[in-house]
């Protein structure tokens, strides 16, 4: 089967990878990719905001499957696009239509459609500038913590939590009426703080039916313990200790099967991966975020337990046939670690020589990559986020462990990386 794969990170490495054992993959295509995942296929030069060029490029290459990484083609339409022309119409084509899509990128529709699904998540109101000063008198009475999220599209980092009013004010002032998140701020959602912990569980869905993969915990902030500013994700564990098998039950009646329901139900077109962001509060999941699109870095723990054939599951889910279909999972643990760059998430470096990166450091050890590139025969940083070790192990500790010792040998000046990926889990 001849596949294209949109998206250039470390999810998009680690889906490649996976992807290039598939004895269905005949050739892989990444666009536009990176130096890892040109190891997997062949990397391709297309932009993902242009879609006339994606379509003539599947068009000429005779691509059979499409299988879209990142949100932002999905959320403006590249689903719509493809169904909506003769040529490229009988594609089978992994991503939701970009009405689905609106599930990330619109926390308002999100919210919405939770309510009328009787879907668990936070309180919660919107404001834009029409209803400004009311914003802001809901927030001086609103309890603390304040959760503040921007309505559209962020890169991740649309969401702060505000521990005073004046904090809180300060922020939605900077969001709506100075636009500290440029677009995705004009509109506002104000949110009930919950306490608890965090998970994210992934499903693959044909629109009707639907398979949950594995689990997993992301850590976003920079530093150790949890501190400091958000990231797009320091490090991810699989299986997380707190998806109890009753836990799991509860996610899948209160939560994943009222989502794909719904959906059904509204006609919305939904085949691909939904990403939920959930909190245990007190034994009870609730829904902080969807995402139209697998998580990152979560993927990088996700895909490497996955024991399915990845083609053979995007093939069954663009055919209607999920429910005929098992997930079956490596019962090992699995720990990544991302090296980021000096100065990330604010302003970094890049350029710096990465040096390692060739080693056999093992079957149980795979490094992704994410922001490099190829430069001069060499491989060098090209982003915040520059690679991440995924690594296995019989418990969490030494799947964490083993990623941390292979960060002593693959470097680059300026590396930095958490040392207590799983930290809540680990010696209890």
């Amino acid at each position: 089967m001849r596949i294209l794969l949109l998206g250039s990170g470390g999810r998009e490495h680690a889906l490649a990878w996976k992807l290039s054992q598939s004895v269905w993959t005949n050739p892989l295509y990444i666009a536009p990719g990176n130096p890892g995942t040109a190891q997997c296929g062949v990397n391709v030069n297309l932009k993902l905001s242009d879609f006339d060029a994606i379509g003539k490029f599947c068009i000429y290459e005779k691509i059979e499957m499409v299988i879209v990484g990142p949100e932002e083609p999905l959320v403006n339409g590249l689903y719509d696009y493809f169904k909506g022309n003769e040529e490229l119409a009988a594609i089978h084509f992994i991503g939701p239509s970009k009405n689905g899509a609106q599930l990330e990128g619109s926390k308002a529709f999100a919210k919405a459609f939770m309510m009328r699904h009787n879907i668990p998540t936070a309180g919660y109101r919107e404001f834009t500038t029409d209803n400004y000063e009311e914003g802001i008198k809901y927030l001086g009475e609103h309890p603390l913590p304040i959760v503040l999220k921007a309505d559209g599209l962020a890169a991740g980092k649309g969401v702060v939590i505000c521990q005073s009013h004046l904090e809180a004010i300060a922020e939605f002032e900077l969001m709506i009426q100075r636009a500290k998140f440029g677009e995705a701020s004009k509109k506002v959602v104000v949110e009930q703080f919950l306490t608890g912990i965090e998970l994210s569980v992934f499903v693959l869905t044909d629109g009707k039916s639907y398979l949950t993969l594995p689990e997993a915990k992301d850590y976003k902030r920079i530093g150790v313990g949890d501190k400091g500013l958000m990231t797009g994700g320091m490090g991810a564990v699989s299986p997380v200790p707190i998806a109890t098998p009753d836990f799991m039950q509860k996610v899948d009646e209160r939560i994943i099967k009222p989502t794909v329901d719904g959906l059904h139900e509204e006609g919305i077109e939904y085949t691909g991966f939904i990403f939920f962001g959930l909190i245990n509060v007190n034994g009870d999941p609730f829904v902080i975020e969807y995402n139209c699109r697998m998580g990152d870095p979560e993927t990088e723990v996700v895909i490497p337990r996955l024991e399915n054939d990845l083609v053979g599951l995007c093939v069954a889910a663009s055919q209607k046939e999920l429910h005929l279909v098992k997930i079956q999972a490596d019962p090992r643990s699995a720990a990544t670690v991302v090296a980021v760059s000096r100065g990330y998430p604010a302003g970094y470096n890049k350029g710096e020589e990465i040096t390692g990166l060739n080693e056999n450091y093992g079957k149980q050890t795979q490094i992704f990559h994410a922001g490099t590139k190829e430069e001069d025969g060499k491989i060098v940083t090209d982003g915040g986020r520059v690679f991440c070790v995924t690594s296995f192990g019989e418990n969490m500790e030494e799947a964490v462990n083993t990623s941390l010792d292979v960060l002593q040998y693959v470097t680059y000046d300026g590396i930095y990386f958490r040392n207590d990926i799983g930290f809540e889990f680990i010696g209890k």
